[in-house]
């Protein structure tokens, strides 16, 4: 209701939020005034700059725009602005530039203000007609650079055309010297007009402006109307609506008449009228294909029909009186009614008997097939035709037009009939024309609109119905005295509301309940109408779960507007094809059961009961999530539910397998677990048992069936089968409280152990999560079983990661479930002999680092093992804290310390914010933390930090590489960070990396220690890509910084460690020459190339490492020598380099093949040098 919204979306919400809200988009005055005197001033000087002149536009433009709104506030400062523009236009000293920029200006604040405001105000005396004029010759039509100059200069002719002379006056003496007579101002400004009404931009629609004022002229009527109106018929008839050329004449043509007729005199246009009507009849505008001809066919066929009819207001129509707001809400007292102001009888004109064209029943045909167009623009202009023709017709004729209006409404028509309908209602009702008498029968049908829906495939059609029913509500609380509407105010209060809380879409909710502040302002009848209009104003409106499961409770607190809440849920909205309205109605049903309790179990569920046995599928869906809701909310309320029909478990697992559904599944499912718990629930106790515990097993293995796009149903499916199971075993397997049913508890207990070893993952998946949610009492006696055996799930091959991510899940909650108690069974509890088998399997579970397809998807075992780990600590620590060995919590805290310095930034906060959490615990307090002291330092308890930073995390985690039992683990984390690939995370690991590096370089042991750490971490995970990629990238930039200069005078230790690279002399140097030879000789052309590029390099920065007598001779070699040959011929070369530098040529032997699947060509040599000088210790030669 875009209209209504205008005009009163202000007025919803006058305290709190709502005000803040409105006032930050009201603008005091046109707060620009100076700057835009500044930018119009400086034109003269910007014009001839492309550069300047456009920032210029461009900062008018946004200054401008800001007022599209509120385009009043623009209205004082007008005059000078169009002063000082216009003073440009007409200086001869202006240069062309400087002209189209002025108008340019000019067409920006028309554009704002709207064309009708800004041409009073241009200039019109007679000395400026010829000016325009001739300027506006001078324009080329089909320059696309200068049609604002046209635009502008067209609109200001149009108001030079309305001086009160003759034109002829201005001609003069038409012949002169012997030349070509001139030619009249009339007839140029007429041909003009029709030059730029057949053009394809904007200036057409000035023309049509122009056209509209200057035929109308008595001189001008007189000598060329008929003229005109000759050559627009034909114009119209020769164009071929396939063309876009003649479309755009077309359009111009229409433009044109449609203005005419609008401004123009009855008398003088009267006779043209039946032929123009013929000739649209012929054109068949209302087939074409474009929306703007049809709708201009409409606005000249309204115009032809009010010439058609004298020029009256209506006696008969419905007059309101006393339209004060004041008076409206005092005649609400009961004390205070007075009757409506109705016109005297004897003061009501006569009606005239003379009679209606026929044409004038054609153009109301050609309207009412315009109500039902398929586009709203031409809908629109019909039904204010609609309105304005019917205004000057009889009463039985116009009632007659009102009933054919009706049958708009029928739904044997489409969405574009209803909403046509409810626009012409509208106009009709606020008018007068829509009469008291005829309120029974147009009351009900907006009632239907305001709900009205159709499905359209994947989505549904009507939200524009529902406006327009909202805008016809709005208009009817104008029109109407209160004691008319009084009959209908609560069906119209009732659906109102419903519209506005319960719509889908939410133009339609802010437009009923503006359409309801209208009502509760105007009639002063509607029901607790302020007390609604606080909770459900404009704003509040706005978001959809806020109305259904709080503004609509509040409202069906009111018994006027319960039931008829209720109903509309039950009805309209349990079997809507949207799965989250249906969720959002069941739950909404819920929160009401309190204020009708009776009328929910004895109306309502039956009604649903039903339903919920259909064949409708998402009848079935909201009916059964619904019996439940309502169930569960009788049952809190102390009610006693005894249902005869009831679904039985026989009946839904029929329903269940005669259709696989998600939403069907997870409504039954979610059933089960509400009425389980229902002590009045008679019928359902005695025969539930087997058959639910059937559906809920069944469920747990098909859930492999659901489609892979599908996960948020899976995740809604596995939360609705675990609630069930949890609350059908507390319910029934039982023999006395805390004691389970032995036999079930074997039976249940197998079974989803054996689920655990399932080929399906998700069948995996669903038993772990049920092994997880089994009661206390169901796995006593069972941790063993259920909970250790957990680890059948992990599997060296990398599979059913979801599987193992559940499974980690599901062990910790056993655990905690089972309890803790130091010298327990095994069996029973978690104990001092079963710790180490917990730990184990959760610490096993933090290093996961599978990856597929989807990326790092071990990622999420790890973010559970964490989870679990926690959990678990939590519990032993305070309950039996001498179990936790000191190795325990070692390798605990160690692993946390590695995933708080991984590149994720979800798991690195995950984990850092565990690692603290241990930390920092007291009750209970975490035992045998290393070197907990150190790290209360590093994060004391008042320390705020974000983990998701890079650039605060590292900062602080890398401080744990100083202490000796974190380093290890904390260098490998990191190790990942600094070689990865986000910009954000290397950037700042690397960064606290070497910052910590350069403040251990005077310590030499601190220095020592730290290499013996990178050298196992690089021999631990020499196979392993995901470390040993990056911790290549992250020793080239260490070496880049210079972090171990320290070491170039000490060939024993980096001879240990890095094992000879060229930089550090004696034996290292040496060996790197023959890796190095060896290199060049590698099988891989592109290594041979990059490997002799890279010592091309290596000799120029490093000139102690050849004698320089052969240096010329080694450079020349590795220079001019095609690396990429073959390699017979690349090996003599490289024999040479070896007699050159020294050293012994290599000999051929039997390879023995490394598959390092990280080397790539590309790395800088040094990166291979490692690994071959690693190898080569080892006796294996690449």
């Amino acid at each position: 209701m875009a209209l209504t919204e205008t005009e009163n979306g202000l007025s919803g919400g006058e305290e709190g939020e709502s005000d803040v809200i409105v006032n930050t988009c009201v603008l005091g005055g046109f707060s620009e005034s100076s700057e835009t005197r500044a930018l119009l001033s400086s034109l003269p000087e910007v014009h001839g700059a492309a550069a300047t002149s456009e920032s210029t536009t461009q900062r008018f433009l946004v200054i401008m725009n800001r007022y599209q709104e509120q385009p009043h506030l623009l209205d004082p400062h007008l005059e000078w602005m169009m002063d000082i523009l216009l003073d440009f236009v007409r200086s001869e000293q202006s240069p062309p530039s400087l002209v189209h920029m002025s108008f340019r200006f000019l067409y920006i604040i028309c554009k704002v203000r709207g064309h009708k405001i800004f041409l009073q105000l241009l200039p019109h005396e007679v000395a400026d007609v010829q000016p325009v004029l001739d300027l506006l010759s001078r324009q080329d039509p089909k320059d696309s650079e200068t049609w604002e100059t046209r635009y502008m200069l067209l609109l200001w002719l149009s108001m030079t055309c309305l001086i009160p002379f003759d034109l002829s006056r201005l001609d003069g003496n038409l012949e002169s010297d012997g030349s070509k007579p001139r030619e009249p101002i009339m007839d140029r400004i007429l041909e003009i007009a029709k030059s730029y009404l057949v053009v394809s931009d904007t200036p057409r629609d000035a023309a049509s402006v122009l056209v509209s004022k200057f035929m109308t002229r008595p001189d001008v009527k007189q000598k060329r109307l008929g003229d005109f109106l000759d050559w627009s018929l034909t114009t119209i008839s020769q164009t071929n609506v396939q063309s876009m050329r003649d479309i755009m004449v077309l359009d111009g043509a229409l433009q044109s008449l449609a203005k005419l007729f609008k401004h123009g005199k009855r008398n003088d246009l009267l006779q043209y009228a039946p032929t123009i009507l013929q000739c649209l009849e012929k054109k068949h505008l209302f087939e074409s294909s474009q929306a703007m001809l049809r709708k201009l066919g409409v606005k000249l066929i309204q115009r032809l029909g009010l010439t058609f009819l004298k020029p009256r207001l209506a006696s008969w129509r419905y007059q309101r009186g006393s339209r004060s707001l004041a008076a409206n809400l005092s005649m609400s007292q009961p004390t205070t009614a007075t009757d409506a102001v109705t016109p005297e009888a004897e003061t009501q004109e006569q009606e005239e008997d003379y009679d209606i064209p026929e044409e004038v029943e054609t153009v109301i045909e050609y309207l009412l097939v315009g109500l039902k167009d398929k586009e709203t623009i031409v809908r629109w202009s019909a039904a204010k035709g609609i309105g304005r023709v019917t205004g000057r017709l009889p009463k039985e004729l116009a009632d007659d037009v009102v009933e054919s209006v009706m049958d708009c409404f029928s739904f044997q028509e489409t969405d574009n009939a209803w909403h046509g309908g409810c626009l012409a209602l509208a106009e009709l009702g606020r008018r007068g024309l829509l009469l008291p008498s005829r309120l029974p029968d147009v009351v009900p049908l907006i009632i239907k609109s305001l709900t009205y829906e159709e499905k359209r495939g994947a989505c549904s059609v009507g939200s524009n119905v529902r406006d327009a029913a909202c805008y016809v509500c709005w208009s009817f609380a104008r029109a109407y005295e209160p004691k008319e509407l009084e009959p209908f105010v609560s069906q119209i209060a009732s659906a109102l509301l419903i519209t506005a809380v319960f719509d889908r879409n939410v133009n339609c909710r802010r437009a009923a309940s503006a359409a309801f502040q209208e009502n509760v302002g105007r009639q002063g009848t509607f029901p607790h109408g302020i007390d609604i209009l606080t909770a459900a104003d404009y704003y509040a409106v706005g978001n959809l779960n806020n109305c259904y499961l709080n503004i609509s409770v509040y409202i069906a607190s009111f018994p006027e507007y319960t039931k008829a809440i209720i109903d509309h849920l039950v009805v309209m909205k349990i079997n809507h094809w949207d799965g989250v309205i249906r969720e959002l109605a069941t739950k909404a049903l819920h929160n009401m059961t309190p204020q009708a309790p009776d009328y929910m179990a004895t109306t309502v569920l039956p009604q649903l009961l039903p339903v919920a046995v259909g064949m409708d599928l998402h009848g079935r869906h909201g009916a059964i999530l619904a019996c439940a809701e309502i169930t569960h909310a009788l049952y809190k309320l102390g009610c006693v539910v005894s249902l005869k029909n009831c679904p039985s478990p026989k009946c839904l697992l029929r329903m269940t397998l005669s259709l696989v559904s998600y939403y069907f599944k997870v409504s039954v499912i979610l059933f089960i677990s509400v009425s389980i718990r229902v002590k009045g629930y008679l019928m359902l106790r005695h025969c539930v048992s087997a058959g639910w515990q059937w559906l809920i097993d069944d469920t747990i293995k098909t859930l492999y069936l659901i489609s892979s796009g599908s996960l948020i149903f899976l995740l809604f499916l596995q939360f609705a089968v675990v609630s069930a199971l949890s609350a059908l075993c507390e319910e029934y397997y039982q023999v006395q409280p805390g004691q389970a049913d032995s036999q079930m508890q074997d039976v249940l207990v197998s079974q989803y152990i054996e689920g655990l070893k399932s080929p399906q993952m998700l069948t995996r998946c669903g038993s772990a999560l049920a092994l997880g949610c089994l009661p206390q009492f169901m796995i006593h006696n069972k941790l063993k079983q259920v909970g250790l055996k957990c680890v059948y799930i992990f599997n060296p091959e990398g599979n059913f990661t979801e599987a193992r991510r559940d499974a980690v899940t599901a062990i910790s909650q056993v655990c905690v479930k089972a309890g803790v108690c130091a010298q327990g069974s095994p069996d029973s509890v978690v104990c001092s002999e079963n710790v180490a088998e917990v730990y184990g399997t959760l610490l096993e579970s933090i290093n996961d680092f599978t990856t597929d397809s989807r990326g790092d998807v071990g990622a999420w075992v790890r973010e559970a093992a964490m989870t679990s780990l926690m959990d678990v600590t939590t519990l032993v620590a305070a309950s039996a804290p001498d179990i936790l060995s000191p190795d325990i919590v070692k390798c605990l805290m160690c692993c946390l310390a590695q995933q708080a310095a991984e590149k994720i930034d979800r798991y690195r906060a995950h984990a850092g914010k565990i690692l603290l959490c241990l930390l920092h615990s007291t009750e209970p307090a975490i035992p045998h933390i290393p070197h907990k002291e150190e790290l209360l330092a590093i994060f004391p308890t008042t320390t705020s930090l974000n983990w998701n930073a890079p650039s605060q995390a590292f900062q602080y985690i890398t401080q744990l590489l100083g202490l000796p039992q974190y380093q290890y683990h904390t260098l490998l984390g990191v190790t990942v960070s600094v070689g990865g690939i986000t910009e954000s995370t290397v950037h700042f690991s690397s960064q606290s990396l070497f910052d910590y590096l350069k403040g251990i370089q005077s310590n030499s042991a601190a220095l020592t220690q730290f290499g013996d750490t990178l050298l196992r971490i690089f021999k631990d995970n020499l196979r392993n890509d995901r470390v040993s990629i990056p911790f290549l990238k992250m020793l080239n930039q260490m070496l880049a910084n210079s972090c171990f200069e320290i070491f170039t005078t000490q060939e024993k230790y980096f001879q240990a460690t890095f094992c000879g690279l060229i930089q550090f002399p004696g034996e290292v140097r040496k060996k790197v020459l023959s890796q190095l030879l060896i290199l060049l000789c590698h099988s891989f052309p592109v290594l041979r190339k990059t490997t002799a590029s890279e010592m091309y390099e290596m000799l120029l920065t490093y000139d102690d490492v050849v004698d320089p007598e052969v240096l010329d001779d080694v450079m020349t070699l590795l220079s001019d020598t095609n690396w990429l040959d073959d390699l017979n011929t690349v090996r003599s070369q490289r024999n040479q380099l070896c007699d050159l530098l020294g050293v012994a040529r290599p000999q051929v032997v039997v390879k023995v093949t490394i598959k390092l699947t990280f080397i790539i060509a590309s790395l800088p040599y040094w990166l291979y040098l490692i690994i071959t000088t690693l190898f080569h210790q080892q006796k294996a030669v690449i």
